[in-house]
Formats: structure tokens, C-alpha cells, sequence
């Protein structure tokens, strides 16, 4: 992977591409072709999206860039990663919802049939769920959550298998995170062998919204790199 190389970046539940703006900007300037597209629900109803519409987008988005190609996902993004891993040459997942088995210890949650993060959104929750980040990226997120699909969200939670990436593999973690307890992306990376980059971030978008976030995308980069030279 020392040649030209691509990278497809996939966000989370109730967000967008621009989560991963800070992200872009590192990668880009290390030398990375950078697609973060938005994950589109099924013929505009987001009632009626399923994981299956996001794996399908997530999939061909990865088979348009060219090899070697690197995903990377965030919490739903994360998981929609593992579906599509076999594509890509590395992974990293960040917080990412948990496959088969570990899902059966994540917090129990009812999702409605669209969970409203755009339409009862409200800058203080953001505040509290980004910690972390400064004023201008709290503002942004507020301005820029959408609603989700609560299906999509129900299947994540129920459980979903997916196989070990072949690829090299790294975990991104938080200290703290109320949305994937960390110890459940540790027990993960632990049992498929894959590496783990412990963070300061104090929630769980902390990764790529929080004050460290351009610091973290710049270890990961760091991390690919080696991995290629090992190669």
C-alpha cells in the first residue's frame, strides 16, 4: 500500500459525511484519494430502510476506488464496514456496533420506526453527547444530525454475523463511551487479533468530532503506513 491509495470513510446512525471532515483533511493531505459519502435510505423513506439498503451502498461505494483501498467505519458505519471488509486491503473501525457475538452485551435499546435525532434535536443533548469537541464542531453536529432509520438500528442490535477481516485490522477506542462500552471493541480486537489505538476521547463520536480527532485520524494513518512497510 505504498502506492496511490484510496479510502472509503462511513459514517454513523443519525449523521453524514461530514462527520468525518477532520478526518479528510489529515488523510488527504497524507497522500489518499477520500470518499465519505451519506448513506441514502431506501427510495427516501427512512422508515423503510433496512441494513441491507446501507451494506448494498456501502459496498459498491468501495468497489468504484481503486486498490489498494482502505474502509473505515464509525459505530454503524463501523459494522456496515465489517459486512464489506473483504473488499478492502486494511481496516479501521472506530467505536464501531458490535457483529456476532459481542452484540449480546451492548445496552439494551427500543429504537421507534424513525429514531428523530434531526427533529428533536437540540444543541444542549449534542453538547452533552460531544463533551469533547469545541463550540464550532458542537454547533455544526446540531445543525447537521438527521433522523434514522430505527430498523437499520433494531438489526444491529439483534446481532449481525460477519466473518474476520482478512485484511490488516485496527480498533479505534474511547476511554469513555456510553453509545459501545469500550470493553466490548477491545474483546473484539482481542479475539480476531487486530490492533487497538486506546484514545483520551471522553464520548463516542470523540474519535472524529473532539478536540483530538485530527491527532487520531493522524495515528491511524500512521498505523497504515507501518502496516505497509511490514507488508
Amino acid at each position: 500500500m505504498t502506492r496511490s491509495r484510496a479510502v472509503l470513510l462511513v459514517h454513523g446512525a443519525g449523521g453524514g459525511g461530514w462527520e468525518w471532515n477532520v478526518w479528510r483533511g489529515v488523510w488527504e493531505a497524507a497522500g489518499f484519494r477520500v470518499a465519505a459519502p451519506d448513506l441514502m435510505p431506501a427510495r427516501s423513506d427512512v422508515a423503510a430502510t433496512r441494513l441491507q439498503d446501507y451494506q448494498a451502498q456501502v459496498r459498491a461505494a468501495l468497489a468504484a476506488l481503486p486498490r489498494p483501498r482502505v474502509l473505515v467505519g464509525a459505530s454503524l458505519g463501523g459494522l456496515l464496514a465489517l459486512d464489506a471488509a473483504e473488499g478492502a486491503d486494511a481496516v479501521v473501525l472506530v467505536n464501531p456496533l458490535p457483529p456476532v457475538p459481542w452484540h449480546v452485551d451492548m445496552p439494551a435499546r427500543d429504537w421507534p420506526d424513525v429514531v428523530p435525532w434531526r427533529r428533536a434535536a437540540r444543541l444542549s443533548g449534542t453538547r452533552e453527547a460531544m463533551p469533547d469537541a469545541d463550540d464550532a464542531t458542537t454547533l455544526f453536529a446540531f445543525r447537521h444530525w438527521r433522523d434514522e432509520s430505527g430498523a437499520v438500528l433494531r438489526e444491529a442490535w439483534r446481532g449481525v454475523a460477519t466473518e474476520r477481516p482478512a485484511c490488516p485490522m485496527l480498533c479505534v477506542v474511547s476511554a469513555h463511551d456510553d453509545d459501545v462500552p469500550p470493553s466490548i471493541t477491545r474483546a473484539m480486537a482481542e479475539a480476531w487479533g487486530a490492533d487497538v489505538l486506546q484514545t483520551v476521547s471522553g464520548s463516542h463520536v470523540g474519535p472524529l468530532l473532539g478536540r483530538e480527532a485530527a491527532g487520531i485520524a493522524a495515528q491511524a494513518v500512521e498505523w497504515l503506513n507501518r502496516v505497509a512497510k511490514a507488508g
